[in-house]
């Protein structure tokens, strides 16, 4: 790879591919025998490497895989928020699949292949492979491969030849982008093209970004289509209800408002655990149909929050006495020391990654740790900036 080679990229247009899988194969075999490679490895394919030597896998012959049964293949399938967008993926990639070589895979998040459509010629190929419906492709059973080290690097890969482990996988190309659930920024798992080695094109990256980008979008439709049918299923009840609420689904997300500003979610609610909203203060969630209700038990206030940072962060939510608690991650306690320090006018994404991680190339990681945290902290969060809703008072602790 030349010094120009993108980080995501695994070749440069106008590379001659014959002649780098060439280069390629004497790199892979001098690493894995031990020896100075003429070149270094890209440095996430090192890494990768040195994950799979350690498992001890081997690289001279196809490693073992065992398909999942039919019926579990279909219950995984029944079961995944993929399936609500393999048509759109199919739309965008498997129409020209047949002319370009290559096949599309579509894997959960444990690595399982759900989905795999495209060139019959290919997949005759793809079969020897065991890369099949219902077979695991993670680092841990089938060596370095794009679907397997993007859920381990949690970042888009794109892998040419011999940056494969298995000496039967050179022949490859596999360029893998993660897809996630834009309600909560949780992994659902990884959209694949795969193909002869030697008819990979600079655009197939943009190909499958863009595939990811409008499945995201699709799943965030049919987000807002089910907000609109809870709204509408409990109209009966909440008409009939006094005073401020709130109708959210089971992600805290707000079907429904009535006497409270504007909001877009809340903390996630449990039966039987008293939640914080800014302007309501300390609500109970009742389940209401396919939903909960959400009303104060005395309206408005300030939010007392304490943060403990800590080996085991915790944070805590006082109102009127009546606190509740959960835990925390490290990194999460570390974004909302952040954003307390930071005060009213918040942070953008691209400075909480400058502050955690030392630059602005976080930004990805930082939007999904933040859905994360406000699984956990709801409406204590808000964005556009990132910042302490209004109405909360966070106190960090020593």
């Amino acid at each position: 790879m030349t010094a120009a080679t993108p980080a995501f990229g695994a070749i440069m247009p106008g590379t001659d591919l014959s002649l780098r899988a060439r280069e390629l194969v004497r790199i892979h075999d001098a690493v894995l025998s031990g020896v100075r490679p003429p070149e270094r490895p890209r440095a996430l394919v090192a890494r990768s490497w040195s994950r799979v030597m350690s498992l001890g896998l081997a690289a001279d012959h196809v490693n073992a895989r065992k398909p999942m049964s039919g019926e579990d293949l279909l219950r995984r399938r029944s079961t995944s928020r993929l399936s609500l967008v393999i048509d759109e993926l199919r739309r965008v990639l498997t129409s020209v699949a047949d002319a370009s070589l290559f096949l599309m895979v579509v894997c959960d998040a444990d690595g399982v292949v759900l989905w795999r459509e495209g060139s019959p010629r290919v997949r005759l190929t793809a079969d020897r492979l065991g890369f099949l419906e219902g077979m695991v492709w993670t680092e841990q059973v089938v060596g370095t491969n794009a679907i397997g080290t993007a859920l381990a690097e949690a970042a888009p890969v794109q892998l040419f030849s011999a940056e494969h482990y298995e000496n039967h996988q050179h022949p490859w190309y596999c360029t893998a982008w993660p897809i996630h659930d834009p309600r909560d920024g949780q992994l659902l798992g990884v959209v694949d093209v795969s193909g002869p080695a030697l008819t990979l094109h600079p655009a197939i990256a943009a190909l499958v970004e863009s595939a990811v980008r409008l499945a995201e979008t699709s799943l965030w439709r049919h987000h807002q289509e089910r907000l609109e049918s809870l709204r509408r299923s409990t109209e009966a009840v909440v008409g009939t209800t006094n005073g401020p609420l709130l109708v959210v689904d089971d992600h805290g997300w707000v079907a429904h408002r009535s006497g409270i500003a504007a909001r877009d979610r809340i903390d996630v609610p449990r039966a039987g655990r008293a939640v914080a909203v800014p302007g309501l203060g300390l609500c109970l969630p009742e389940r209401l149909g396919a939903g909960w209700l959400v009303r104060p038990r005395e309206p408005g206030g300030t939010v007392h929050a304490r943060l403990h940072p800590g080996p085991e962060p915790r944070l805590e939510v006082v109102r009127d006495g009546e606190p509740w608690r959960t835990s925390l991650t490290r990194r999460h306690a570390e974004i909302l020391t952040a954003l307390g320090a930071a005060g009213p006018q918040g942070l953008t994404a691209a400075e909480l990654s400058t502050r955690l991680y030392g630059d602005a190339q976080h930004e990805v990681t930082i939007r999904a740790e933040i859905s994360r945290l406000r699984r956990v902290a709801g409406a204590l969060i808000s964005t556009h900036p990132y910042r302490i809703a209004t109405g909360v008072d966070l106190h960090v602790l020593g």
